[in-house]
């Protein structure tokens, strides 16, 4: 799985994910307030299915080094 969530999105993943299992499991909200396990687990993982799907990546481009010397 290559990465597709970036820096804020992850953030923001994390903290929405934590955020609806604690209102679950305080009874604030319904169960459906544990699919906060799923944006949890993409921002941990920094993989979105869904992004794939899209073709969004949010994750900032990385340029691979080259440690061969120039000739």
């Amino acid at each position: 799985m290559k990465a597709n969530v970036g820096g804020i999105d992850r953030v923001l993943r994390i903290v929405a994910g934590l955020a609806l299992i604690a209102l679950a499991a305080a009874g604030v909200v319904g169960e459906w307030g544990y699919l906060g396990v799923i944006v949890l687990a993409t921002g941990l993982f920094r993989f979105c299915g869904a992004y794939t799907l899209f073709g969004i990546n949010t994750c900032p481009i990385q340029t691979p080094v080259d440690d061969k010397p120039a000739a």
